[in-house]
């Protein structure tokens, strides 16, 4: 797998991409902004939405038929426009080519993952996932991070792995696409929860508290959709949510910190130039959640938030007057 294709140059597509290239493959980004495409193109780096971080000129244009012929592609389209995307490259996909989908979330208009996204849109093409605990920063800058690459052909995920791993960026592989996503998309959402508590200043026990208990509930969707609690106490999922819910680098966690400190979900949104996804994940996590008989609480709670239907001091009085029962339920 010598030349890697990659959809989508915000911040973790254009790390993802950088990593490529530093693994000694060959990399084309795909950006929907002209202008983001040009300054990739020329070495001025991403200042829209990887501001600060030095790279190397990366070939990027707006042309999803420049994906033609890549040995793997990597998906980092979000998950409310990939069905779009998918479809329009659709016909420059030769049958068998990895797509490693590297965006976390749930399509709201039809309850999908992006690997059903996928099979629906590009069926020739082989799903993958990656997911875990990186910030794209961190990724671009080198540090050591550590991420699952779901892929169920042992040997495809070993090129895969090959083609874009380092030293300092180190995929482990699973066969659970299904977990790997199920956790990729439920942790935004409880990281919205988390910043809420943390702008509420509710201290670090409730902080620990939900997200033990956001665990749990991620836990439950997983198996009841057909995942691996295993893969759930992984990197794509325990991992994933310690570092998302403990930081306000994260998009969601910060979203919820400034919803606790009184902003509104529309000027918080409409500061930003990335997307946050728990705000579009909670509203389908929850759909989702019912059709699977699964109860999820918390992030019921974030989505009666985001809705209008509850206040932040309501959300908190009935998370606190649920009845007390046994652990793991």
């Amino acid at each position: 797998m010598q030349t890697i294709g990659v959809l989508g140059a915000g911040a973790w597509g254009t790390a993802l991409a950088f990593t490529a290239l530093e693994a000694g493959r060959s990399v084309r980004i795909w950006a929907r902004e002209a202008d983001v495409a040009g300054s990739l193109s020329r070495g001025d780096g991403n200042p829209a939405f990887l501001p600060g971080i030095d790279l190397p000129a990366m070939p990027a244009s707006t042309d999803l038929s420049d994906m033609k012929g890549a040995d793997a592609l990597l998906s980092v389209v979000p998950a409310q426009f990939a069905r779009g995307v998918f479809t329009e490259l659709a016909p420059h996909i030769a049958d068998g080519t990895p797509i490693l989908l590297c965006s976390k979330g749930i399509e709201q208009s039809t309850l999908s993952l992006m690997t059903d996204v996928l099979a629906q849109t590009i069926p020739q093409a082989v799903p993958a996932v990656l997911s875990g605990p990186s910030f794209a920063a961190d990724v671009a800058r080198g540090l050591p991070t550590a991420v699952t690459l779901a892929c169920r052909d042992r040997a495809l995920g070993d090129r895969l792995m090959a083609a874009i791993g380092r030293p300092t960026f180190r995929p482990y592989w699973s066969r659970d696409l299904i977990g790997a996503e199920v956790g990729g998309a439920v942790k935004n959402v409880l990281a919205i929860a988390c910043g809420i508590v943390e702008g509420l200043q509710l201290g670090k026990s409730a902080h620990a508290a939900l997200i033990s208990r956001g665990f749990a509930e991620m836990t439950r969707l997983a198996v009841a959709m057909g995942g691996e609690a295993q893969t759930m106490a992984g990197l794509c999922g325990l991992g994933d949510l310690v570092l998302t819910c403990s930081s306000v680098q994260s998009r969601n966690m910060s979203f919820g910190k400034a919803l606790g400190e009184g902003q509104s979900a529309e000027s918080i949104l409409a500061a930003r130039n990335s997307v946050t996804e728990g705000v579009a994940t909670a509203p389908a996590l929850i759909e989702l959640a019912r059709k699977h008989e699964v109860q999820m609480p918390i992030c019921q709670a974030v989505d009666d938030i985001l809705a209008g239907r509850s206040s932040l001091d309501d959300a908190m009085t009935a998370l606190l007057s649920r009845p007390f029962t046994q652990e793991g339920l």
